[in-house]
């Protein structure tokens, strides 16, 4: 019996081996025969086509935009410097960090006790030398009464001995009544000498005396300056900025106490290259008065200014290159000196000129151009200008064909394309978010009590948080600040 069914479970796995052999042999004559099949079969290559955005070249207009980064600065800058040293005794309510002053206010009074001294000794040495010239004068007066007296006295002696001498012609008169005349004649005349030298004399104390008075005013005047210099004043109104002197502080001789700016008087000054500088030039090679706009981003809000040119830079300071340019801005509403701002120049406009995206046209200028049957050819054009994601080109001999809007590694001359035409995307709306109540309350306070934001643009921060929907990059710049 055991035998018996050994030789079943044999013949069995006999049987299974045999279908199992059998199976696989199947499978690998079906697996040759679709081989021999696909070989003896020739399928002919079929051609890729890619699918590419194409535009059209389109002569026209083009007034081309250059950016820069400049800084806002103002015209009037007044350096607020001590005239003399000692300890400053006042300063106004307004001498602080910003604070708004107007034009002949005063600031600071440095303590004037020497100053007031000095003013009071040279008023006092000026009263002391016109009494001196008050006395000349009278000296003066009487030497020339004191001549006239003398001179008629010398009148009479020359009378006297002229009576003489007539005496002894007619045989009356003696000689020693003669001589006796003459000696007379002659201490007159000495007394006239003696009058006139006195006259003199008192005439060059007048003179010396007004001399001295002269000197004694400009010392009163000076020691006057010298007071006055101890308050300084605004010479504009403006804003204070620096401030470094406080009340009791001890001052040395032009030392800076402050630095007085107009705000409504701001310019940008902002570095071109050589290159940007040169397509800035008129025909007469001077610059051009080109209009400027002047962009300040401040929490995700862009405020936007309007200036012109105005001047450049006399010289390359040294370690620089390209120029120094500056602009006058109309309305200054919201901007403060030291802002770093984006600047764009509008350059003369370019006729006869196609905007093309940058990445269409290689570094040499060539393009791939949408030739007969949708196959790509090699074009040329000539790049004048690139400004952001878009290349400003010459046409030449392409107007009017249609080329590739983004060149790849896998698109070149021959190759047949699927063209998509229409119009470029637009930019994207700024993505808006719902904010809950608690969230927006934190936001507005956050913005009403941050004092560094201008008046104009947080009124338009807080009407746009008001707004059901926020920008969510106002949001996040926001609570970055805030630290959440």
């Amino acid at each position: 019996m055991r035998f018996f069914r050994r030789s079943l479970v044999g013949l069995f796995l006999m049987a299974l081996t045999v279908g199992l052999l059998a199976v696989g042999g199947n499978t690998v004559y079906s697996s040759l025969k679709e081989r021999w099949a696909r070989e003896g079969i020739s399928r002919p290559a079929r051609e890729r086509v890619f699918s590419v955005n194409v535009i059209a070249l389109e002569p026209s207009t083009v007034t081309p935009v250059l950016t820069s980064f400049g800084e806002v600065r103002s015209r009037r800058t007044l350096d607020l410097r001590a005239p003399v040293g000692g300890t400053v005794v006042e300063l106004s309510p307004d001498f602080l960090e910003g604070g708004a002053v107007r034009k002949g206010q005063l600031l600071a009074r440095i303590d004037p006790a020497d100053a007031q001294t000095a003013v009071d000794v040279a008023r006092t040495d000026l009263v002391e030398a016109e009494a001196d010239l008050r006395e000349a004068r009278n000296a003066l007066a009487l030497a020339q009464d004191d001549l006239t007296a003398a001179q008629e006295q010398l009148a009479l002696r020359e009378r006297a001995l002229q009576r003489q001498r007539d005496l002894k012609t007619r045989g009356v008169g003696t000689e020693a009544t003669v001589e006796t005349a003459e000696l007379a004649e002659a201490s007159a005349k000495q007394a006239v000498l003696s009058r006139r030298q006195a006259i003199q004399q008192a005439e060059a104390q007048v003179s010396q005396t007004r001399t001295l008075i002269e000197r004694r005013r400009i010392n009163l005047a000076n020691a006057e300056r010298l007071l006055a210099d101890t308050e300084v004043f605004a010479a504009f109104d403006g804003r204070l900025s620096g401030v470094t002197a406080t009340e009791g502080g001890l001052v040395a001789n032009n030392e800076q106490l402050a630095e007085l700016l107009d705000p409504d008087a701001l310019e940008v000054s902002f570095r071109v290259s050589t290159a940007q500088y040169a397509r800035l030039l008129d025909e007469a090679g001077m610059l051009t008065l080109a209009p400027v706009t002047v962009t300040l981003e401040v929490l995700g809000t862009d405020l936007s200014f309007e200036g012109r040119l105005t001047r450049e830079s006399a010289a390359v300071s040294e370690g620089t290159t390209g120029r120094l340019l500056f602009a006058d801005l109309s309305d200054t509403r919201g901007l403060r000196p030291g802002d770093f701002v984006t600047v764009a120049i509008e350059e003369p406009a370019l006729e006869r000129v196609a905007v093309v995206p940058s990445a269409a046209v290689d570094a040499a200028g060539a393009v791939l151009v949408l030739g007969e049957d949708d196959r790509l050819e090699d074009g040329e054009l000539i790049v004048l200008r690139r400004q952001g994601d878009d290349v400003i080109v010459r046409v030449r001999g392409l107007r009017g064909r249609e080329i590739v809007a983004e060149r790849s590694q896998l698109l070149g001359a021959g190759i047949k394309v699927k063209p998509l035409r229409g119009d470029r995307a637009m930019p994207e709306a700024p993505e808006m978010v719902d904010l809950e109540q608690d969230r927006r309350a934190k936001l507005i306070a956050f913005v009403e009590a941050n004092k560094h934001i201008p008046e104009e643009v947080k009124t338009r921060m807080l009407t746009q948080l008001a707004e059901p929907q926020v920008p969510a990059d106002m949001v996040e710049r926001l609570e970055s600040r805030m630290g959440s």
